[in-house]
């Protein structure tokens, strides 16, 4: 059977996050310049470890939702979330000192694939999307490191073209900066930490002490796909609808701490369930998860998470008798080492414009 006659969840299966390469870019003009790495930095990479024109991409991978933008001028980082999860991370390069980009909430107003500058000698703006219309966009070009546009935010030509493919007109984009955006916009995690519309922050507060687990539907109404995220050194599991959380949980490991250095990994929920018992798991009900082909991992395409994988986390029964009803062939699970509650707590906060587009 050919991969386009598969269900989704199994096509996904099929992808591999290197197997795109420029070949289109080039032979739509073979003068344009490629800026940036080629190929993505493995999955584990933290973000801060990204060197100018490295970038990371999962979002082939990762399901169905909503997605958002966030583009941190301190960090000179963007952070694309779907369905509230971080799918990529790139390296960009902002406005510099007279040219700054504005900080607030856009949306992509225009997309043109091989954009010219009206303004600067007809530069080529590869994959443009705009944001304002007095000249602001996303768009392939160059990334020395630090901020040196006019405006507009530099991405890697490949994770550009990527962004182009899977992006929407209407896609809010949130420009964040140090003392003008809350804490959790210019240093996102994870978990996106505003609403795909960029109405407001995004607050779950945190499990009260003696408090297991929480589920809140009515949250994100309806019956789109979930994500799952389980952070192993939070020991905790986030479900998310649409971008918004529905549902929260301790976890307990059944054999202790991860071994250092786990990383990140994940899996989409395919048809059926596991055969047999599964402890922890009502009896025919233990879904069946397989491993994506994530950067650095290629070779978890398609494999089964082992039932004892499964059975080392502990959920609590009520939390998972809530659970399961919700999941469908084409879930998302992200497993990860890295932390998904914020390190500090204090009253939510309001993102301002201190530049707002003219």
């Amino acid at each position: 059977m050919k991969p386009d006659a598969l269900p989704v969840w199994r096509r996904r299966l099929f992808l591999t996050a290197g197997a795109a390469t420029l070949a289109g870019a080039a032979a739509d003009s073979a003068a344009t310049p490629v800026w940036g790495a080629r190929e993505s930095s493995p999955a584990d990479t933290l973000p801060e470890a990204l060197q100018p024109g490295q970038w990371i991409w999962l979002a082939a991978e990762t399901g169905g939702g909503p997605l958002l933008m966030l583009v941190s001028l301190t960090e000179q980082r963007a952070y694309l979330y779907r369905n509230g999860v971080r799918v990529a991370i790139s390296t960009v390069s902002t406005g510099k000192p007279g040219h700054e980009t504005p900080t607030g909430v856009f949306t992509v107003l225009q997309k043109d694939k091989n954009h010219h500058s009206s303004l600067y000698n007809n530069a080529p703006m590869p994959y443009q999307q705009r944001l304002t219309w007095d000249g602001v966009a996303l768009h392939a070009g160059g990334l020395p490191g630090y901020p040196e546009s006019h405006g507009c935010v530099h991405l890697p030509s490949e994770f550009a073209r990527r962004l182009f493919a899977i992006t929407h007109l209407g896609m809010t984009v949130v420009v964040a900066r140090q003392g003008v955006s809350p804490t959790s916009t210019v240093h996102p995690g994870p978990l996106a930490p505003v609403r795909s519309d960029g109405s407001a922050p995004l607050d779950s507060p945190r499990l009260s002490e003696g408090e297991a687990w929480r589920w809140t539907p009515e949250a994100a109404p309806g019956d789109g796909p979930l994500a799952l995220v389980l952070s192993l050194s939070d020991l905790r599991l986030v479900v998310l609808r649409q971008g918004l959380e529905i549902g929260r949980s301790r976890i307990v490991l059944r054999q202790g701490a991860p071994a250092p250095g786990w990383g990140t990994h994940a899996y989409v929920m395919g048809e059926g369930t596991l055969p047999g018992e599964v402890a922890g798991y009502p009896a025919g009900q233990a879904p069946a998860w397989f491993g994506l082909a994530l950067p650095g991992q290629e070779a978890e395409a398609g494999q089964p998470l082992d039932r004892t994988a499964l059975e080392r986390v502990s959920l609590p029964s009520g939390f998972l008798a809530a659970l399961l009803p919700g999941l469908r062939p084409g879930s998302v699970l992200v497993v990860t080492d890295q932390a998904i509650l914020p390190s500090t707590t204090g009253p939510a906060r309001r993102l301002i414009d201190d530049l707002p587009p003219h």
